[in-house]
């Protein structure tokens, strides 16, 4: 069987944008094309992080095998939104938290898990009084408390405490304010507090 290689013409790159931002552009402008061998450039160079994130947000993998998935056919279908403004794993980190946000909306109802719940709770304020060290902490606990936390502070405390990113991507990712985003990671700190030091 032939195959074709769809031949793409580079569009016209901004000479002051980073190289990396040109090759983003080039490899979407290649998907957007058809090419298929520019698509699994795409899922491989960013399918492990998107998996490490959808497997924390949703704190099970078979759940996160099967967003992965639905997170790259949304990224398929919405390469035309790509205008290159921030990074390619940029505008995808913002699409797979989006996608395992609305997964964990339509799996429960979890109106009680909000993140002003939080600021309710008994508990909180003598969290950092317990001796967190006195007890291991093993890394299936800490899954399993990262795994209650309500959405809007699972999606920041991954993104910032556990992928690196500075609180101004993790607000550009989610869509926040950069205080909306040191609030929830730090709301989210004291509940893994309470929660590992039962």
């Amino acid at each position: 069987m032939a195959t074709s290689k769809v031949t793409v013409q580079p569009s016209p790159v901004n000479a002051a944008m980073p190289p990396g931002r040109q090759a983003d552009l080039v490899l979407v402008e290649r998907c957007k094309a058809g090419d298929l061998t520019a698509f699994e450039e795409l899922y491989r160079a960013h399918s492990g992080r998107l998996f490490s994130v959808a497997c924390r947000m949703l704190g099970n993998t078979a759940d996160a095998e099967d967003l992965l998935q639905d997170i790259f056919l949304a990224a398929h279908r919405k390469l035309d939104s790509f205008r290159g403004d921030s990074a390619l794993g940029t505008w995808l980190y913002r699409l797979a938290t989006n996608q395992c946000l609305d997964y964990l909306r339509s799996r429960t109802a979890r109106s009680n898990q909000l993140t002003g719940a939080l600021d309710d709770e008994p508990g909180l304020a003598d969290a950092s009084s317990r001796g967190l060290g006195e007890r291991v902490v093993t890394r299936m606990d800490l899954e399993r408390a990262v795994a209650q936390l309500p959405e809007g502070c699972r999606a920041a405390f991954v993104l910032h405490d556990v992928e690196g990113l500075e609180h101004r991507e993790v607000a550009d990712v989610l869509g926040i304010a950069e205080g909306t985003s040191k609030s929830q990671v730090h709301k989210a700190r004291l509940r893994l507090r309470t929660l590992l030091g039962r």
